[in-house]
């Protein structure tokens, strides 16, 4: 049976620039233990009517999805472990109550890729879809993510996604020394239909060692990276 690990991804993606981070990024990114972060949303935002019908595609696969509002409950969960192929793991699933009785889930599983020499992030539920990161720190201690290359991976199917088909994310996390919280924002856009989805907000950290919910993981693995 897989066994929980200590993936160390950003720290190789990062190199010594890891050191740079706050230190309490650090310690969130070090994934020495799973991470369970709980806050708000001050907004969800997406862009006109014409990316709904993309976004609608999203929810089937916990991916992106329409909804919007302000002051939303927020939970991310970073937990550690070894997938069936003996690959270190960390999973970035985010939990958002976006109105009583409807919950969105955007999941993520991320890996160092030896291969391609940085993180790889396989998102959904199905790891159909595998994106390039790119990982940088900020002046300040903060994290910088933004999404690269992203790859189509089912059965025989294994292509290259075009720009024009896909959203380019970008992360920014950092710590709040005055508020004593974490603060993220993420942007996804399109070079062609422009911003398209969005949320920033707060949350605190606790960092537990407890089994790996079986909730957080994938239905389905995906070998190629």
């Amino acid at each position: 049976m897989p066994q929980k690990a200590t993936p160390m991804i950003f720290k190789r993606a990062l190199g010594r620039r890891f050191d740079d981070l706050h230190p309490r990024l650090r310690r969130r990114f070090g994934f020495e233990q799973s991470c369970v972060g709980t806050g708000t949303m001050t907004e969800i935002w997406r862009g006109g009517r014409h990316t709904v019908p993309f976004l609608k595609l999203g929810t089937n696969r916990n991916i992106l999805f329409p909804e919007t509002g302000t002051d939303i409950p927020f939970t991310i969960e970073n937990h550690v472990y070894q997938d069936s192929f003996g690959r270190d793991v960390v999973t970035f699933v985010r939990t958002f109550d976006v109105r009583p009785g409807l919950r969105r889930r955007f999941d993520a599983t991320m890996i160092y890729s030896e291969e391609r020499g940085q993180i790889v992030d396989y998102l959904g539920t199905h790891q159909h879809i595998a994106v390039d990161l790119h990982p940088e720190v900020d002046q300040q201690g903060g994290l910088r993510i933004r999404s690269g290359e992203q790859r189509f991976r089912l059965a025989g199917l294994d292509f290259r996604l075009p720009q024009a088909l896909t959203g380019t994310a970008d992360l920014h996390e950092w710590y709040d020394d005055q508020h004593e919280c974490f603060r993220i924002r993420v942007t996804v856009s399109n070079p062609r239909f422009g911003p398209i989805f969005g949320y920033h907000g707060t949350f605190t950290a606790q960092y537990v060692d407890t089994p790996v919910p079986a909730a957080v993981k994938p239905y389905r693995e995906e070998a190629r990276e």
